[in-house]
This record gives structure tokens, sequence and C-alpha cells, in this order.
């Protein structure tokens, strides 16, 4: 590979998948070229950022080397053909044992298989580079794993990069890879996405394949993509569509590709949250939702009912699910788990049967509240995180004048959201800050495409674009 090429692959590489996988298409760049490159950026980045748990290299050659044979055999690629990709440790990757960000579940014999969205963006033609980083077991906020270390922020190394999918957040907003796939039970793709300044898709409960990935709160856990923008990131949720047996909980919902119908023609109906998305979030955080406002043209305020105590709820209902999928690793290696993770998961095994019945029964009812704003609006723009991202090992921050711990309290705004399963993009809004902030823009359930198409409006409008890395 000579120089010229070199540096136009280093360029593709920092930009848009879809240019990237149309150049290898045709013929400009190879995958195998694309491919070193990134290994070559994570072997230098990485041990700053902290992204990555597993690189799979021998994979990623083989799989670049494959594409590059279709192509000179004049086979037809994939639509992400060539675009390097990398997954929270949660999702089986064939070979690897499934970490879930644990100490303990790396005595796991290795996966016999990819997770499903794994084997569909590898369909798809996007080349995997290995497992990221993440909170243990899924449950934090923060980013900062006792075993793999700290996932650090790519605009501030100093500061959190989010979690609980603060790998797959860190190494995309990083430029390590175009995209990467996470999790999301109370807000573990939003706060990240927000934290590191770049897009990322929670859908709908149900939309998309869980099958063979590592769950936290079997009703409340989301899986979804992060990218930079936003023709990638619908790319990606495309390629991520369509039915799977091995998922029970997956709805008997066809596929709904978005990225043809991003710039389709169409006002959408957009207003803000107020209440409780309008306290307690800093200046810089409000500043963001009201210049998402002007570009979407949103000038209505709406309310949600009861949020503080669907948030409640949803604890409630975290903490037990998860005690109960934990309990016997509890029994036999309480003293290999993260010790803030170990007392989470303690109380919620000793949590009255009755209060979480009362829980389910405020989820149903918040759910129904929800959905009748969506009568009369097609996208609501609410903060996705209250601060841009904390000091890595913070302990606390202030929060509408009140001293608060900092790891229960980063997901306030999306929590209430999670808890009713509703698709949210978040897209990130820089104001010209050293740290970016994020909103969230929460559409109906099964409209994915409101949500995206109205970070698509902010994008073109410049209010929601990911900023360039400092590392």
């Amino acid at each position: 590979m000579t120089e010229v090429d070199s540096d136009r692959v280093i360029e593709l590489l920092g930009g848009s998948a879809l240019a990237l996988a149309a150049a290898v298409r045709a013929g400009e760049v190879t995958a195998r070229a694309v491919v070193e490159a990134a290994l070559a950026r994570i072997a230098v980045i990485d041990p700053v950022l902290n992204a990555f748990t597993d690189v799979t290299a021998a994979r990623a050659r083989a799989e670049a080397d494959a594409i590059d044979a279709r192509r000179a055999a004049g086979k037809p690629l994939g639509p992400l053909a060539g675009v390097p990709f990398a997954v929270k440790n949660l999702f089986d990757l064939k070979g690897l044992p499934t970490r879930a960000g644990s100490k303990i579940n790396r005595d796991r014999p290795p996966a016999p298989r990819d997770a499903t969205l794994v084997e569909r963006l590898t369909a798809a033609g996007a080349v995997c580079l290995g497992g990221l980083n993440m909170g243990e077991y899924a449950y934090d906020f923060t980013g900062e794993n006792v075993h793999d270390g700290i996932s650090r922020n790519p605009h501030a190394i100093g500061h959190m990069a989010g979690g609980s999918s603060g790998g797959s957040g860190a190494a995309v907003g990083g430029k390590l890879v175009p995209l990467s796939l996470g999790s999301d039970t109370n807000g573990s793709i939003r706060v990240p996405a927000s934290f590191c300044g770049i897009f990322g898709l929670k859908p709908t409960y149900g939309r998309l394949s869980r099958a063979r990935s590592f769950p936290f709160v079997a009703s409340l856990d989301h899986l979804g993509p992060f990218a930079r923008n936003v023709g990638d990131l619908a790319a990606s949720y495309d390629a991520l569509l369509g039915p799977d047996a091995d998922d029970p909980a997956l709805a008997d919902m066809p596929a709904e590709p978005v990225l043809e119908r991003l710039d389709a023609p169409g006002d959408l109906k957009v207003a803000v949250l107020g209440g409780w998305f309008a306290r307690q979030g800093s200046l810089q955080t409000y500043a963001a939702v009201a210049a998402a406002a002007r570009a979407l043209g949103a000038t209505r305020s709406v309310e949600l009912p009861e949020v503080e105590r669907a948030r409640a709820a949803a604890y409630l209902i975290t903490m037990a699910e998860g005690a109960a999928l934990h309990l016997d690793r509890m029994r036999t290696r309480p003293g290999d788990f993260d010790p803030a993770v170990r007392e989470r998961l303690l109380a919620g095994a000793v949590l009255p049967a009755a209060w979480i019945a009362r829980a389910q029964i405020l989820r149903r009812w918040f759910r129904e509240r929800a959905l009748e704003l969506f009568a009369d609006h097609d996208v609501l723009i609410a903060p996705a995180s209250p601060v841009p991202a904390p000091k890595s090992g913070q302990v606390t921050f202030v929060l509408d004048g009140r001293e608060m711990l900092v790891r229960p309290n980063i997901g306030i705004y999306t929590q209430p959201i999670s808890f009713i399963g509703l698709p949210v993009v978040a897209a990130p809004i820089p104001l010209n800050e050293r740290l970016p902030v994020a909103v969230q823009l929460i559409a109906a359930p099964w409209r994915e495409d409101a949500a995206l198409k109205a970070a698509r409006v902010l994008e073109r409008a410049g209010v929601a674009v990911a900023p360039e890395p400092a590392v």
C-alpha cells in the first residue's frame, strides 16, 4: 500500500462508515488495508482509552481477506463492506468467553457462536475487531470496571466514558472503530453517547434480537448501535433488523429499514419534555435541549406525570431481576464481584415481592400516560445526562443545589424512558464545549424512524455533531 493509499484509508476510517464501505466496494481501498489501519490505531490509542478487552485481530484479517476475495471474484458486497466494528463484551463472540464485564464469567467456556446481532453486522460486510470494556454485569453508569480498568473519555481522558457501555462509547468517540454495539437497561447506550459525543440508538423493547448476549434485567434489556453520524447509525440499525426464533422476547414485527427514509419529506411534530426533565440538570444540559428544540421547531413543553415514582419503580425491578439472575454466583463466589455491584444485588435479593408487583402496575400506567403524549407528537426532546462527563472516580456531584451520588443519579433522565421500552436516539450537542452532552429524541413504540429523522434534521442543521476526539 502506497503512502497515498495509507492516507486515504486513515481518512476513511475516521469518517463515515457508509463512505468507507462504498470505497471498499469500488476497489478504491481494500478491506484488509482498512483493518490493518484500525488495528494500528487501536494499538496506539487504546492503551489511553482502555476501550477494548479483546482484540480479535486474526478474525478481523480473515474476514477482511474474504471480503477482498469476493470483490476480486466479482461477487456483490454488503452495505457495510469492510467497516470495522466492535461489541460490548456481553455479546457472544465465537471462540471467546463472554465476560459481561465480570471476573466470574472468564471461567466460562468460549462461545460456540456469535450473538445474532454480531452475525447480522458480519453478514452486511462489517468486520469484527473484538470485545469492549463495560461495567460489571452491566450494573453501572460510569464506565469504571474493577477487573478491566476504567474506560476513558476520548475528549478528556480524566473523565468518565459513561456506562455500562463505556468501551462502546469510547471506541467510537475515539475513532477506533466507526461502529459499535452496546446494551441499554436503564441508560447504558444513551449515557456513554452523551459523555463521548456520539450518536446512540436504544430501539423499542423487543425490536432487536438479544439472542446469545449475557442478560442483566430481561424485562428492561435493549441492544443497539453507536455511530458518529446519523446515516451510519441508521445503516447499522437496518442491518440488525429481522426475526429471530432464538429470542422469545422479540416482537413479531416486520423489519422496517430507515436509511432510505431519513430524508423523506414531511414535518415532525416535536415537543420538549418538561417537569422532571427540566429540573436538576446543568446549564449546558439545558442549553443543548434548547438548541435541539429550536432546530426542530419545538415550541411546546409537555409533561409526563409521576416520573420520579416511575424511576423508583425501575430501580426496584432492576434490583430484583438482577439479583435473581446472579443469586447462585453470589452464593458461591461473592468475593469475585465488584463490591459495589454485589451490594446492589444483595439489596435486590431481599426486596418484598409486593413492592415489585406495585412497580409493575405503575409501569403499565406510566406507559399509557406516555402513549397519550404521542397522540399529538412524533418526537419528545429530553436531556440524556444531567451533566457532562464527571471526572473518573468522582463520587458526588451537585444537582439542583443538592449534593448527590454520581453512580446512581447519572441516569435520572434515561431510566424512566427505558422503563417503558420507548425508542430513543441520543444525539450529541457539543456547544463548543470541551465535554459534549446529548439530548434524547424519544419516539412512540416502533417509530425508530421518527427519532432517527429528528436526529438527521439536527445533524443537517449543524446542531448535532460528533466532535473530534482529543486523543
